[in-house]
């Protein structure tokens, strides 16, 4: 059992991400605005993770020099704030599964980004390099075909849906292709800004080493960001109210379940088992989706989507693998290069014992 508990750990993180896409998506098709969302869902996770980090640390945390702070606050920005709003709006244009679909490519993105930084290498001539290739053009087909190409709808499911709108019936329905179009390029800028986010952490993390205290500031800075935003974009009173419903629900859940429960999970999982164990579940997001979705809401689900979300799991796939094998044989060299210098070594002492 005790084996078992990384996997059961990563589907129980892939079921509730699953279940932000349906939650989210829901909230909109009832008439959340999307930007008055982030702003709810950054403060309840903020006001439920501040009175954790100030009790757990707060004679152990780290200082917080001013240039510190201006660096948390623009990755906040950029990485959280820019990445949500843009991200609801996409999700408002296309459906729940898609914006599962198209959370296959973060990884990807990620690593493209590295790259460009530095941070990471691509030897092309090798088979770890080719795999990353292919992965990544595997993506941009996937991303082509979802965003270009619908084909026949798969109807199996559509009479199933469970969730009715207090007002009227959800129909299922598909937006037009030049809205369906936008949403996909603006789920990918949204996964973009992630990516951008996940690559500095790592090195935000180096000058400022406590994670719960670093991810309750960005929280923090977050909601200030989103209510500007807000504000600004929204003039009407009654796109703020809440009331005891799905967007209460789906504020409730994103900004708790989704930003507290998995946070601890995912932390627990990358100890465990390392980051890579965790980005090969990511596809299970989809799937969970898709099914939630087609029974729940009674999404139409089009074959370019299903084709589509294949190209992109097989992209990730590719490039995961490529980059495992990568850091096999560079931990293969490395234990030669050690044997080489461990004979040397002792060469070196028979010699001096020999004179």
């Amino acid at each position: 059992m005790e084996d078992k508990k990384p996997l059961l750990a990563v589907l129980a993180i892939q079921l509730v991400y699953a279940g932000y896409f349906l939650v989210t998506k829901l909230a909109f098709d009832v008439g959340m605005n999307t930007f008055v969302f982030v702003f709810y869902r950054q403060a309840a996770a903020t006001l439920f993770l501040l009175p954790i980090a100030i009790s757990l640390q707060r004679k152990t945390s780290p200082p917080l020099p001013l240039s510190l702070f201006i660096k948390i606050f623009m990755l906040s920005l950029i990485g959280i704030t820019m990445s949500l709003d843009i991200v609801g709006v996409g999700l408002k244009y296309t459906s729940a599964s898609l914006g599962a679909a198209t959370s296959n490519t973060l990884p990807v993105i990620t690593f493209f980004l590295a790259l460009i930084l530095g941070m990471e290498k691509l030897k092309i001539r090798t088979g770890p390099g080719l795999m990353k290739v292919c992965g990544v053009t595997l993506c941009v087909g996937g991303v082509v075909t979802i965003a270009f190409y619908r084909g026949p709808f798969l109807k199996l499911l559509l009479r199933h849906h469970l969730i009715h709108n207090h007002l009227q019936q959800i129909q299922p329905h598909l937006p037009p292709a030049n809205t369906w179009i936008k949403g996909v390029f603006l789920m990918l800028l949204a996964n973009l800004c992630w990516a951008f986010w996940l690559v500095l952490q790592g090195r935000l993390l180096k000058s400022y080493p406590s994670k719960l205290l670093l991810t309750t500031l960005q929280c923090f800075f977050s909601t200030i960001q989103s209510f500007i935003v807000a504000i600004t974009v929204t003039r009407d009173p009654s796109d703020w109210q809440l009331g005891w419903n799905i967007k209460l629900l789906s504020v409730a859940y994103c900004g708790i379940v989704v930003t507290g429960f998995t946070f601890y999970l995912q932390t627990w999982v990358v100890e465990k088992k390392g980051p890579v164990y965790l980005s090969m579940t990511t596809p299970w997001i989809m799937v969970f989706t898709i099914i939630l979705s087609a029974f729940v809401l009674g999404e139409i689900i089009t074959l370019g989507s299903v084709i589509g979300a294949i190209l992109l799991v097989g992209g990730l796939y590719f490039v995961l693998w490529g980059k495992a094998k990568e850091e096999e044989r560079e931990k293969g060299e490395c234990k030669q290069i050690g044997d080489v210098e461990k004979a040397c070594g002792d060469s070196k002492g028979e010699t001096t014992s020999t004179i």
